[in-house]
């Protein structure tokens, strides 16, 4: 692990001891009942005794998340592409695009859960949904705004393509999507933090396994401890996640390093 990597790290935990003190402090000093807040301790007990319970629906959770990533990505990467390839597709597929952000993805929750039913493909749907926009709107862009000398030059170099739509297609995948993949991994970022939200609030609204499903029912029954180490377990996962992919993305694209002048190695 580079220098970097260890002062990232080290500046992680350092955080996470922080924010657990202070939670801590707002228990002792607020006296706070455990069913209100309980502490960390007890949430960290409750978590060993329980879990089984909490990795069982924690997997389950994860594979929607995981699957919701994966369909959100391909649908939004070649909904771009279309976009940006196609005229009349630009003229169907854009209002369509914004129509579709118009409406609450939350409101569509009891409706995927309707038609799709209580098991892991409504929720999947859901988190594919959250993180279709996102993906398609950055990869969009980052192909729109491909800097015009290239765009010349790769003209210049395909006119002896046989048509117009062959040399588009050329200019495309050798130029455009070369040049868009930082926007897209930016999409991918941001998909990242967005797919959780999807899959947990579709448990919520229906379902019968995960950690949203698990949170509920904790709630219902007050046991507050049970519902924190759901949480974390969810705040976990999710961080690494996108770290996860955020270690990827930059090994992928070497090309677009970093260029915070505080940040060297």
């Amino acid at each position: 692990m580079t220098r970097l990597g260890t002062n990232r790290l080290l500046r992680g935990l350092a955080t996470a001891a922080g924010l657990l003190v202070v939670w801590q402090l707002i228990v002792t000093l607020g006296g706070l009942p455990p069913f209100i807040l309980p502490a960390p301790l007890e949430v960290a007990l409750e978590w060993a005794a329980r879990r089984e319970v909490i990795v069982h629906h924690g997997l389950i959770t994860a594979a929607e998340i995981l699957l919701g990533l994966v369909f959100g990505t391909v649908l939004g990467t070649v909904s771009a592409l279309i976009i940006a390839f196609s005229r009349p597709a630009r003229r169907w597929l854009m209002p369509i695009l914004i129509i579709s952000q118009a409406i609450p993805v939350f409101a569509l929750a009891p409706l995927l859960v309707l038609w799709l039913g209580y098991g892991m493909v409504s929720k999947v749907a859901m988190a594919t949904l959250i993180i279709y926009f996102p993906v398609t709107a950055a990869f969009l862009d980052g192909l729109r705004r491909t800097e015009p000398g290239w765009l010349d030059l790769a003209k210049t170099m395909t006119d002896g393509v046989r048509t117009a739509g062959a040399q588009r297609l050329a200019i495309l995948f050798r130029v455009r999507v070369p040049a868009a993949l930082p926007a897209l991994a930016s999409g991918l970022r941001v998909a990242a933090a967005f797919a959780p939200i999807g899959a947990v609030v579709g448990e919520w609204v229906g379902s019968s396994g995960g950690l949203g499903f698990l949170m509920l029912h904790a709630n219902g029954r007050m046991q507050t401890d049970l519902m924190f180490a759901a949480l974390l377990t969810l705040a976990v996962f999710s961080l690494v996640l996108w770290f996860s992919l955020d270690a990827v993305l930059r090994r992928a694209l070497p090309w677009q390093p970093d260029t915070h002048p505080d940040e060297k190695e």
